[in-house]
This record gives structure tokens, sequence and C-alpha cells, in this order.
């Protein structure tokens, strides 16, 4: 290691987390403009949930298509086009007219914002040893907990200040302002491309991924996980202002609140999965979220200060869980199938998200002045899919941890053992670029 690749590294790594923030933002800021978009176009909800499941659809699909030439470029290539075309989709939905257009606009933001997460998860897995690369998708993830902390606060800001607009239109700056940096910063990731007679027909991507009974259930189970927690997202805010009478002004506090909290916890809880076990803190997060999933769909008017509370008890553990099987995900293919792997989790993950609003917007009905009727029926549904993810994530991770052991290979670092624990040994290497 080189004197100077910490603060290289840091530095990648912050501009990884900018990449997501923005990312996260344009995806997670449509889900509490639920009570802006409703009234100003005159939508039901089901029309407002295929809204928020534009996106993810789009980026689902491209996806799943960039899985079958991920692994047969560049990385940083493919993050920068992905991201281009994302800000163009994203502008456009700033200056959207309508609901048909901003329809229109989410599906093209979608479609090149499916390649982003894949990019920046493989990055992180290519240049980030396993030992440590608990605390790395902490870091890079924590634009999660920001996005909810500053991003949805001040965009719901902007929004009751100027317009609905108003929000997209930020994250297409924020996003034109990163570009040069990661033309400067991110290195060229060539290493993990195989020479072309190696590479073999494109269908093998696919064929290497079924065939593989270990990363089929990773990838059922990530999207599972997305499943289960977007479920209750999308009318967390019209129900706290529809039916509980918390006003406008009071709701984006829930996300400061629990993106405060999730800020700090997603760091915390990395570098604990790191040490105790990733199976084991993903184990406890899970469970920990299930009592406060039936709280919040069940919530009735109490003090405001009661449910900034429960809801920063839930960012935590749901931020918890998604660092830790995020990190237990990356591992279960070796690093020159990685990007395409990671890009049909990724794929995965937008169509678990697109499947929980879709559900979400059919089991919901629209009550007198805008309530929202059979919520807590998602909570329901929300801890069967979780507890599901709980036995499969201990099958997936046992099994793939004891045959690598068997084998005696590094496709899975000794920092993970049979039970999810730090073990010893060898380090996990390959080659690539390096910061």
């Amino acid at each position: 290691m080189t004197a100077n690749r910490p603060s290289k590294e840091k530095t990648l790594l912050l501009i990884l987390a900018c990449i997501n923030f923005t990312h996260i933002l344009d995806f997670m800021i449509m889900m509490p403009l639920g009570n802006y978009l409703m009234p100003f176009f005159q939508i039901s909800p089901q029309q407002f949930t295929l809204l928020v499941a534009a996106y993810t659809i789009s980026a689902g699909i491209s996806g799943f298509i960039a899985a079958f030439f991920a692994d047969r470029y560049d990385r940083k290539k493919i993050l920068l086009i992905g991201y281009c075309g994302f800000l163009i989709g994203t502008l456009a939905c700033g200056l959207a007219p309508s609901y048909q257009a901003l329809l229109g606009a989410r599906l093209l933001a979608g479609t090149f914002g499916g390649l982003i997460g894949a990019q920046v998860l493989s990055i992180v897995s290519d240049l980030i040893p396993f030992e440590r690369r608990g605390a790395a998708m902490g870091s890079v993830m924590a634009a999660f907990s920001i996005a909810s902390t500053f991003g949805v606060p001040f965009s719901l800001y902007l929004a009751n200040l100027i317009s609905w607009h108003a929000p997209f239109l930020l994250v297409a700056l924020l996003g034109l302002i990163l570009i040069p940096l990661i033309i400067r910063h991110i290195p060229s990731m060539e290493g993990h491309i195989a020479a072309k007679e190696d590479q073999g027909k494109k269908l093998e991507v696919l064929t290497r991924v079924l065939a593989d009974p270990h990363q089929r259930l990773a990838l059922l189970f990530s999207g599972l996980i997305m499943m289960g927690h977007f479920l209750v997202v999308p009318f967390i805010n019209p129900y706290l202002e529809f039916n509980n009478g918390y006003s406008k002004t009071q709701t984006p506090m829930i996300y400061l609140a629990g993106g405060v909290a999730a800020f700090f916890a997603s760091t915390i809880l990395g570098r604990m999965s790191d040490r105790y076990g990733k199976l084991k803190v993903f184990t406890i997060c899970i469970l920990a979220s299930l009592p406060l999933v039936i709280l919040i769909t069940n919530l009735p008017p109490i003090p405001f200060g009661w449910v900034l509370v429960f809801f920063a008890c839930w960012f935590i553990v749901s931020t918890g869980r998604g660092v830790t099987a995020q990190a237990m995900v990356s591992n279960v293919v070796d690093p020159r199938y990685r990007g395409g792997f990671m890009s049909f989790n990724s794929s995965v993950q937008q169509m678990g998200t697109s499947a929980a609003s879709l559900v979400a917007g059919f089991v919901i009905l629209k009550g007198e002045g805008g309530r929202i009727l059979r919520y807590p029926w998602l909570g329901y549904l929300s801890i069967a899919v979780l507890l599901v993810c709980v036995l499969l994530g201990r099958k997936i991770f046992r099994v793939a941890a004891q045959k690598a052991k068997a084998a005696g290979t590094d496709r899975f670092s000794p920092a993970i053992s049979a039970d999810g624990k730090p073990g010893t040994g060898y380090a996990h290497s390959h080659s690539t670029t390096t910061p």
C-alpha cells in the first residue's frame, strides 16, 4: 500500500457516496411527494405508485441488460454514461408540465439510473478487501442517510417554498457539479476484463448466475429485502398528513431525525459487522425492525416527538440490514464476474422496489379527505417478506462460506466464516486498477 493510498481511497469513497446521494435522493424524493402530486395532478394512489414504480421498472430492465456487457468495459466509463443520462432524465422531471410528461421523464431517468448503483458497488467491491468492505459499504451507503437527513427535508422545503419541480432541479444541479470530479478522481478500472477469447458468449453472464444456486438465492434475497422495506414507504407522508393530521412542515422532520440517526449508525453498524459478523448484525437489525413496522403502519395520533423517535429507530435498523446485506451479497461471486452479477443484483433490487410500490398501490384505498385506508395490511405483508429474508440470509451465506472453505479458494474472504463471523487466514485479493 502506498503512502497516499488512504487519502485517495477516502476521496474515492466520498465521490461514490456523493453519486449515491444524488441517485438515491432522486429516487427517494418521489415517495414523500405523494401528498403534493396526488392533489396537484388529481390522481389516485394507484397512479401515484405508478410514478414511483416507473423509475425502478426502467432501472431494473436497463440493469438487467447492462449485466451482459458490464464486465467487458471500464467500470468508470459505464458509470459516467449512466450518470449523465440519469441527470438528463432528472432535469426532464423538474421541467415536466403534466402527469404523462413526468411519468415519461421518470422512465428516462430510471433507464440510465439502473447503470449507476451496480457500478458504484462493483467499484467498492473491487478496490476494498472484504475484511474492510463492511465499513466501506457503510461509508458509501451513508449517502442514503444523508439524503434522508438533509436531501429530503430540504427538497420538501423547496417544494413548499417553490413547487414540487424544485427538488428534481436541485438534483440535476448537484450532479452537474460532480461530473468533473468523477472524471478526475475515479480511476479507470479494466483489471477485471478478461481476454476476448476468455469472455465467451454474452448469454454466459446469465447462465453463469443461473447455474450457481447461491447466486440465485442471493439475488432473490436482495429483491425481497428491498420489497420488504419499500412496501410501507410510499404512503408514509400521506398517512401522517391525511390520517393523523400532521402538517407538511412537520412530516419532513421524520427524514431529518431518521437520517441523522442512520448516518451515524451506518458506519458503526458497518464496522460492527466486520468485527462480529455480517450475518449476525443483519439478523439482529431485521428482527428489531419488525415491531417498528407494526407501530408505523398502525400509528395513532400521538405527540410528534414520539413519531420522530420511532422513525429514527426504524431508519437505524433499516440502514443496518441494508449495509450488511450488500456486503454479504458482494462476495458470492468471483471478482472478474462481479460487474455482471452486481448489475443483476441492482436490477433485481429495482424490481423488488417496483413490486413493492405496485402492490402498495393495489392494497391502498383512498378515503374521504384523502385518508389512506388499509395501510396496516402493508405492514403485515412487509413483516412476512422480511422474515423470509432472515431464513434466506442464513441459508445463503452459511452454505456459501462452507463451500468456499472446502474448495480452498479466495472466493469468500476468511473475514467471514460459516456462521457469518470473522475468520482467520489469507486475505482476499485480485488484480485491478487501484487508486
